[in-house]
C-alpha cells in the first residue's frame, strides 16, 4: 500500500478554512526533496469554504494534496478516515490550526529510520502569542491550550514512562494501528467540543501492546493562541469537558475504589473538598494557584455530572438508599476493599488532550 509514499500527513478540519490555508502552506512547502509524501485533508462535514480552499490548491498543481469528506461528526472519525485513505506506512497528524516546521516531514522520516523499534513519535506544539497573556496563564495552564513542550531532550514513552503526545504533532507506523486499533469515537471531540481524550487513550493501547513511543524535541509545530483560549471561561469549560470524558474512559488510576457515591469513587469527593479549601485559601493572594484549584473543581464537576447522569438512568434505587449504602461501605469496609482503596490523585495532570 505504501509503495510510492514515505509519509502520509493527515489534517482533519471542521469549519476552519480561515486558518487551514496557513497549515497547508507549511505542509506543502517542506524541505524534503528526497522524500515522497502526501497531504490528506479530511473535511469533517464543514459548511464553510473548506472544500473550495483545498481544491484550489489541487487545481494550482499540488499533486500530493488530496481532499476527503467524512460525514460522521467527530475528530476520531475524521482521523480514522485519513488513516484508511493514507498510502504510506508512516501516518502523521497535524491540526488545521498549526504550522509545521519546514523540516517536519524530513524529521519524521529520519527518526523512524533511526529508531526501527519506535512506533509512535511526537514533538513540541509551541505557542505564537499574538495577544498579551493574562498573569494567571502560567505553564500550569497550558493543557487546555493544546500546547506541548517536554524539554529539549528525547524521551522514551511507554507503559512505564507515561506521557501524552497530542495529535496536533504526531506520527505513527501503520502497523501500530493494525494491532492496537485506531482513534476511539467514544472519547472524541465533536464539532467545537473540548477536553476530549482520544489521543491519550490511543497511546495507552499502544503501550498495552508493547509499542514504544518517543518524544522528539526537534519535531516542532507552532499554533496561534486565540483570544478565546486566553479566558478563564474557556479553561473552565475545557476542564469540565475533560472530567466528562474521564468519566466515560473509566481509567484504572481513578476508578479502582470500592467506595462510591453515584458511581463516583469516594477519593474524588475527598480531593474536591481539599481543592475547594485550597481554592479559597489561594484566592486571598495567589490568583494563578487559586485558578489551578478551581479548574480541578471544574474537572470534578464534569466527572460527577456524567457519572451521576448515567447512574440515575441505569442503577438508581433512591437517594436515601444510595446514601446509606455509601455510608455503610465507608463505616464497615471489607478487608479486600481496604486493600483496593486508592489514594487521592490528580486525574487531569497526566493526560493532556487536544481540544
Amino acid at each position: 500500500m505504501s509503495g510510492h509514499f514515505d509519509v502520509s500527513a493527515v489534517v482533519s478540519t471542521y469549519n476552519r478554512s480561515d486558518v487551514l490555508t496557513a497549515a497547508l502552506e507549511s505542509l506543502l512547502r517542506q524541505d524534503s526533496s528526497r522524500i515522497c509524501y502526501e497531504v490528506i485533508v479530511v473535511d469533517n462535514n464543514s459548511s464553510d469554504s473548506t472544500r473550495e480552499a483545498v481544491e484550489n490548491y489541487i487545481a494550482n498543481g499540488q499533486k500530493n494534496l488530496r481532499y476527503i469528506f467524512e460525514s460522521k461528526q467527530g475528530s476520531s472519525y475524521a482521523r480514522n478516515a485519513g488513516i484508511a485513505a493514507a498510502r504510506a506506512d508512516i501516518i502523521a497528524f497535524a491540526d488545521d490550526d498549526v504550522r509545521v516546521a519546514p523540516n517536519w516531514i524530513a524529521t519524521i522520516k529520519r527518526v523512524f529510520d533511526q529508531h526501527p523499534r519506535v512506533d509512535c513519535i511526537g514533538g513540541k506544539v509551541l505557542p505564537l502569542w499574538r495577544l498579551n497573556t493574562p498573569k494567571w496563564l502560567t505553564h500550569e495552564h497550558w493543557m487546555p491550550l493544546a500546547l506541548q513542550n517536554y524539554g529539549n531532550q528525547p524521551l522514551s514513552i511507554n507503559q512505564t514512562d507515561r506521557l501524552c503526545l497530542v495529535s496536533a504533532n504526531l506520527a505513527v507506523r501503520r502497523s501500530a494501528f493494525k494491532e492496537a486499533g485506531v482513534f476511539a469515537p467514544d472519547l472524541q471531540r465533536v464539532k467545537d467540543g473540548i477536553g476530549s481524550m482520544e489521543d491519550a487513550e490511543l497511546l495507552e493501547r499502544f503501550w498495552q501492546t508493547g509499542r514504544e513511543c518517543l518524544y522528539v524535541p526537534d519535531l516542532i509545530v507552532e499554533t496561534d493562541v486565540t483570544a478565546e483560549r486566553l479566558t478563564k471561561a474557556y479553561h473552565r469549560r475545557w476542564h469540565r469537558g475533560h472530567g466528562y470524558f474521564y468519566a466515560i474512559k473509566r481509567a484504572d488510576e481513578i476508578d479502582d475504589s470500592p467506595h462510591r457515591l453515584f458511581d463516583v469513587p469516594a477519593h474524588l469527593y475527598k480531593q474536591a473538598a481539599v481543592d475547594a479549601a485550597s481554592w479559597l485559601l489561594f484566592s486571598l493572594g495567589n490568583g494563578s494557584r487559586a485558578f489551578a484549584f478551581e479548574t480541578r473543581l471544574q474537572f470534578f464537576y464534569g466527572f460527577l455530572h456524567k457519572r451521576r447522569k448515567d447512574y440515575l438512568a441505569t442503577r438508581y434505587e433512591g437517594f436515601f438508599r444510595e446514601i446509606v449504602s455509601f455510608a455503610r461501605s465507608i463505616a464497615f469496609p471489607r478487608r479486600s476493599d481496604t486493600q483496593l482503596e486508592t489514594g487521592v490523585v490528580d486525574p487531569s495532570a497526566s493526560h493532556p488532550g487536544k481540544g
